[in-house]
């Protein structure tokens, strides 16, 4: 069976849904049609063996269940069995609904889970309450689904069709659980690209997605495999918040006769079901700005306590966003270079790209891997790629064991460009990668060559070092009506009695006319008053002191500089700047060449240390991916736009001149 035969036959199971048509929501007809499509094949696969598997159950019926399971797989030559007698076909037109429950909970456990969380039983109890459930059971009874006329390769590109169908029809929600297939097979394609020595016939590889959604990654990658090698071993494994997600990828897995134990549910930040093992090729599109507030204790923990021994060693990113995490994720199940290492695809909005100052999380992340040498590309895709969201998104290709050429280099690709515009949008997806451009895209990473799309760059080239410029405090001092106004404003003043406020303020605005553009020749003058005019028996301590100093100075550039008891300059935290010097430079240099014409008194805080490399400067990273591409357009000449607008208003003054004749 070709694809358009796939095609046509996922298009008649769908076309079922118009019985539906009334009763359910668009958004349910694929929980309704997914699973009894699952449940034809799998009575399908069953049918050659049915007989021996009910001769075995009764002959075994009173052994322990969990070897009377292992004699009924042995019977049904599969990786699951069905115990009941009933099929679709014979199903009681009076009772359907409990008849097909019983023939759904004799399944073994890994399909009768399936089912489960499908919520199946509660979809059969509404289609039989609409009085459909005879009828759709008995169109998916008339279905061949058999493995004669159809392998298991051709039932999963069935089945890839229907989730598709399923994903579009509910798009409001699909991006949460389903990636475009477009960006699905563009992803898949750049991380297979120039990994012939691993694919070949014969050979095993293993393939890991920690967001799972309904399983498309694995399943093209999948596929690719099979189509590059003519023939591998491939170990699809995954795990998946969503219940209904989860449900799909496991059923999609269970058709193309892997080992769906490898698919897990659960949150993989918070509970890693496959911790410790390493994988060949990792695929993800993680959701974009979903923060991680549910799982932050966890994760914490996981970075305290374990460090670079757990999977968050570096830092973590701002709870807003978990993206970074997930990337961290995977990287932990690389495997050794000296084993051949892994390569990864993740899918990334733009803020893992730039988000974050230098010794933030999310700069230390970028650190770590680019110090490593392990980001190999980034592709900037079209807008209105995904269902729900029309923002820019990213591919990552990620490898701890880059070729000789790609070493010490990172790749940009700017395929912003190649979106085509649909037919019909689909929620927010208004765009889609052509083939034509596909293969355009992964050409141009493949050759690794320098073009208007393409450019490469030294890892060193997105390191800076952040150091800290200060300047020096300078304030005047006078004891002005507006400044003493301020003196009842601070805490310390506010906390004594009116008699010693009285007296506080008195001795401050001794000096009212003079303005004091030196802060020791002013606090000099003012213990002075105090020492003469305050009341016997009042003090002023330090808070006192600093609180009348803070209401009556002021900055200004004309006044001395406020210096410490060892006489070194007061830094001004108003003024204070950064400065991002390109890793590689001279912090000095760059100081004496940028900052000093500029401010002359100003100096760098040497206190300010990497907490890694401990030399001057904060290290940061970031991938400033836009401005790589952006090309100046000057504006037009004044006289075009002159001209374009008298032109404007002469047809604006013809048309009015007409209406009024």
């Amino acid at each position: 069976m070709n694809t358009e035969d796939h095609s046509q036959l996922a298009a008649f199971i769908w076309s079922v849904a118009d019985l539906l048509r009334g009763d359910f929501k668009q958004s349910q007809y694929g929980r309704v049609i997914l699973p009894l499509t699952l449940l034809r094949r799998l009575e399908c696969i069953l049918e050659p063996s049915k007989d021996k598997v009910l001769s075995a159950a009764q002959a075994h019926q009173n052994k322990p269940d969990t070897v009377r399971d292992q004699l009924l797989l042995r019977e049904a030559g599969q990786p699951f069995f069905n115990a009941s007698p009933l099929t679709l076909g014979t199903l009681s037109p009076t009772q359907t609904a409990d008849d097909l429950m019983s023939y759904v909970r004799s399944f073994s456990a890994d399909a009768r889970e399936i089912f489960e969380h499908f919520e199946f039983d509660n979809y059969v109890q509404q289609l039989d309450a609409a009085n459909l459930l005879y009828q759709v059971v008995q169109s998916f009874a008339a279905t061949d689904l058999s493995p004669e006329r159809l392998s298991n390769y051709g039932m999963g590109l069935v089945f890839e069709e229907l989730i598709r169908k399923f994903a579009e029809s509910s798009n409001e929600t699909a991006g949460e659980h389903f990636t475009p297939r477009d960006v699905v097979h563009l992803t898949t394609s750049l991380v297979l690209t120039g990994q012939d020595d691993k694919l070949k016939s014969g050979g095993i590889v293993t393939v890991y997605d920690p967001t799972a959604g309904t399983g498309g990654f694995l399943s093209e990658s999948d596929a690719y495999m099979q189509q590059i090698s003519g023939g591998m071993s491939v170990s699809l494994h995954g795990q998946e918040l969503n219940p209904e997600s989860y449900a799909i990828c496991k059923a999609d897995m269970l058709i193309k006769g892997q080992a769906v134990q490898r698919i897990k549910l659960g949150n993989t930040l918070s509970d890693d079901q496959l911790a410790g093992q390493p994988f060949d090729f990792m695929l993800s599109n993680p959701p974009f700005g979903v923060d991680w507030k549910k799982v932050q204790k966890g994760v914490v923990d996981e970075h305290k306590h374990r460090g670079y021994d757990g999977r968050f060693g570096p830092g973590l990113p701002r709870v807003s966003d978990g993206s970074l995490l997930f990337l961290m994720h995977l990287v932990s199940k690389m495997r050794p270079r000296q084993e051949g290492g892994s390569r990864i695809g993740i899918i990334l909005n733009g803020s893992p790209l730039f988000t974050g100052g230098a010794g933030s999380g999310e700069s230390e992340i970028r650190r770590y891997l680019l110090q490593h040498d392990m980001v190999e590309a980034i592709v900037g895709l079209p807008t209105d790629l995904f269902y729900n969201t029309g923002i820019a998104t990213y591919i990552w290709v990620l490898s701890n064991n880059k070729p000789a050429a790609r070493r010490g280099k990172v790749q940009l690709i700017d395929a912003t460009a190649r979106g085509s515009k649909m037919r019909k949008s689909l929620g927010s997806k208004r765009h889609f990668i052509a083939e034509r451009d596909l293969d355009e895209i992964v050409r141009l990473y493949g050759t690794c060559q320098e073009s208007e799309e393409s450019k490469l760059f030294p890892v060193e080239a997105f390191g800076y070092r952040r150091i800290t410029v200060e300047r020096p405090l300078r304030l005047s001092f006078q004891a002005s009506a507006e400044r003493l106004a301020r003196l009842d404003e601070q805490k310390p003043v506010q906390k004594l009695a009116d008699p010693e406020r009285n007296a506080l303020t008195a001795c401050a605005s001794l000096n009212d006319a003079q303005v004091f553009t030196n802060r020791e020749a002013f606090l000099k003058a003012l213990k002075a008053a105090f020492a003469e005019h305050l009341p016997a028996g009042m003090k002023v301590g330090a808070p006192l002191q600093k609180a009348v100093l803070a209401a009556l100075g002021e900055r200004d550039p004309e006044a001395d500089i406020c210096r410490d008891k060892q006489g070194n300059p007061e830094p001004d935290t108003g003024l204070r700047d950064h400065e991002n010097v390109p890793l590689g430079e001279s912090v000095f240099d760059y100081f004496e060449r940028e900052v000093k014409p500029h401010v002359p008194d100003a100096w760098i805080d040497e206190d300010k240390r990497d907490a890694l490399d401990e030399r001057l400067g904060i290290v940061g990273f970031e991938i400033p991916f836009n401005r790589h591409f952006y090309i100046f357009e000057p504006p037009r000449p004044l006289e075009a736009i002159d001209a374009d607008l008298k032109a404007c208003t002469d047809r604006i003054k013809q048309m009015i001149e007409e209406m009024a004749v």
